[in-house]
């Protein structure tokens, strides 16, 4: 399939500062002294709207093989929640620095390049993964880099993300921007994208096939939105899982095979001791659950993959409803991390849990592909201006927004732009 051709920036005119206001753009390569930045500091941790707060800070020095982007617009992901809450842990006792810039999703254009960088150039238009590592050992040469000791995400365990004027980033970071989409459409889509590719193509011998089942807890969500897709390109059956009945079509316009409202059971949180009252109770209504995903996929017929991310509250469900030799995959705990199961429908069915961490590159790199070739909708559902970047973590910290993904603006002054010239142009006027 032809790709849009990426066209170089045109020269324009500029003032040379320390400082620039947001929307306003310096000269191409130009990196000023100071930039505009949402920051969350120890002493003020807790939910997002006390957590973050407009400062003026230094703008990253980046290193030989780092690059330093200007970002345009920002992915709104629930680990901005998490640097906000100092939880699972604190992340200034992983990167010891005074200060946290969240955001670990963005499009923008690459503004410096370090001396060892050969892939990338200044005035390239890129989105950003979030993983990074030191590139230097087993792991990052012939094995998986997700498992080097050095892995760790940018804008969650790393100090620079996207909510500020630039960023720094390990230059195999960088992927080419879908120029075809906004840039606001860009940015909201990377990490969800590729966290659900790796969690449904990364795990051997379980890797989805056509023909398979997958249950897909908060299939509106930004994860469930792109397991949706992404199982529906692949030739599978995806049953998605709701809370909300106004969610049903936009799921099933994605592609769902059906629709499961899980307020209509009542079988959720942490499993009740096994052989008492409350137990039986639980499978009672675990079992009517099941009988719902047999509704669609044939009496008889578990799912061959658990998509899990919410944890405590669906665990043990999902530990039940997967089929014999099946796989649950989870990548998060957004209700809890507190998470049981019968351990009997484990090992006598032979079941397996299995652990996923956001993507290497070639994983994210093949997922944005898919992104390039306009197989998949980024599911942008809202985007907010700089300004209300801790409204659009208070609200999805709340679960009040949209279905799909939220974006912010950065450097982009309005929405709709596609181009350098057209923001560079609507941020004069």
């Amino acid at each position: 399939m032809a790709l849009d051709a990426p066209t170089p920036i045109a020269p324009y005119d500029a003032p040379v500062k320390d400082l620039y206001d947001i929307g306003e753009m310096p000269p191409l390569g130009h990196v000023p002294a100071q930039m505009h930045a949402w920051t969350i500091r120890r002493e003020r941790q807790g939910e997002p709207d006390q957590a973050m707060q407009l400062e003026v800070v230094d703008t990253p020095a980046i290193d030989s093989n780092e690059v330093l982007v200007l970002v345009m617009a920002a992915g709104v992901n629930y680990n901005g929640i998490w640097a906000g809450l100092g939880q699972p842990i604190s992340m200034f006792d992983v990167h010891k620095q005074p200060y946290h810039i969240a955001g670990s999703d963005a499009s923008g254009i690459v503004w410096a390049v370090g001396d060892k960088v050969k892939r990338w150039k200044v005035g390239d238009e890129v989105v950003i993964h979030c993983n990074q590592d030191d590139g230097d050992d087993e792991h990052c040469n012939g094995g998986d880099p997700m498992f080097s000791p050095t892995q760790r995400i940018w804008g969650y365990e790393t100090p620079d993300g996207s909510f500020a004027q630039f960023t720094r980033v390990q230059a195999q970071q960088l992927m080419p921007r879908p120029t075809h989409l906004t840039w606001e459409e860009s940015a909201c889509y990377t990490l969800t994208l590729a966290t659900a590719y790796r969690m449904l193509f990364g795990h051997e011998p379980h890797e989805l096939k056509p023909g398979m089942n997958v249950l897909v807890w908060g299939a509106s969500g930004g994860l469930g939105s792109y397991a949706i897709q992404l199982i529906n390109a692949a030739g599978g059956n995806a049953i998605g899982v709701i809370s909300e009945e106004d969610k049903r079509d936009f799921v099933m316009g994605l592609g769902a095979k059906g629709v499961i409202n899980r307020k209509e059971f009542r079988c959720w949180g942490q499993l009740p001791t096994v052989n008492t009252p409350e137990y039986k109770e639980w499978f009672t209504e675990a079992r009517k659950f099941g009988a719902a995903i047999w509704a669609i996929t044939g009496k008889g017929n578990n799912v061959d993959i658990v998509f899990e991310h919410p944890g405590e509250a669906t665990f043990p469900v999902s530990t039940l409803v997967c089929k014999k030799g099946g796989m649950i995959v989870i990548c998060a705990g957004t209700t809890g991390f507190n998470c049981t199961f019968d351990v009997r429908y484990l090992w006598m069915h032979q079941k397996r849990v299995q652990g996923s961490h956001f993507a290497h590159l070639k994983q994210a790199s093949a997922a944005n592909q898919l992104m390039l070739e306009r197989r998949l909708d980024p599911c942008m559902s809202e985007v907010f201006p700089w300004a209300d970047i801790p409204a659009a973590h208070m609200k999805m910290y709340k679960n009040q927004h949209k279905p799909g993904n939220m974006s912010v603006l950065v450097q982009s002054p309005v929405t709709g732009l596609r181009t350098f010239e057209d923001a560079l142009d609507a941020g004069r006027r």
